[in-house]
């Protein structure tokens, strides 16, 4: 498993959740890493990335409310989601992208961690 995710779980409106993901093996080079999220029967949304650098980025749902950091040294990527609202609700997944050379990236996915916000 190149990525593992970690943290969801059930939260009230209002309150707050963090996300882990750590990076194993090729995946440890990556040069971006994000967070996504699904809901059943729509597409794949992207949340928010971060650059190696440390640089954010932040859809327009989340800005605000999110904050995404990264720790290089333990190869980990950590999302604070505060403010949940119950269309927040989704399987969140990890990403991971590693410039190999030739204009060309390999992409890497974490298993999901579902998040759920009940009114």
């Amino acid at each position: 498993v190149q990525l593992q995710a970690f943290g969801g779980g059930l939260v009230q409106v209002g309150g707050s959740l963090r996300l882990s993901c750590a990076a194993a093996g090729s995946a440890r080079g990556f040069n971006v890493m994000g967070w996504y999220r699904q809901v059943p029967g729509k597409s794949r949304e992207w949340v928010a990335a971060i650059t190696r650098g440390g640089t954010p980025s932040y859809g327009s749902s989340v800005k605000g409310r999110f904050s995404i950091s990264i720790d290089v040294a333990k190869y980990t990527m950590y999302l604070q989601m505060n403010s949940l609202k119950v269309e927040d609700t989704a399987v969140h997944y990890c990403n991971a992208e590693r410039r190999i050379g030739g204009g060309h990236t390999a992409g890497y996915w974490g298993q999901g961690t579902q998040v759920t916000v009940s009114s």
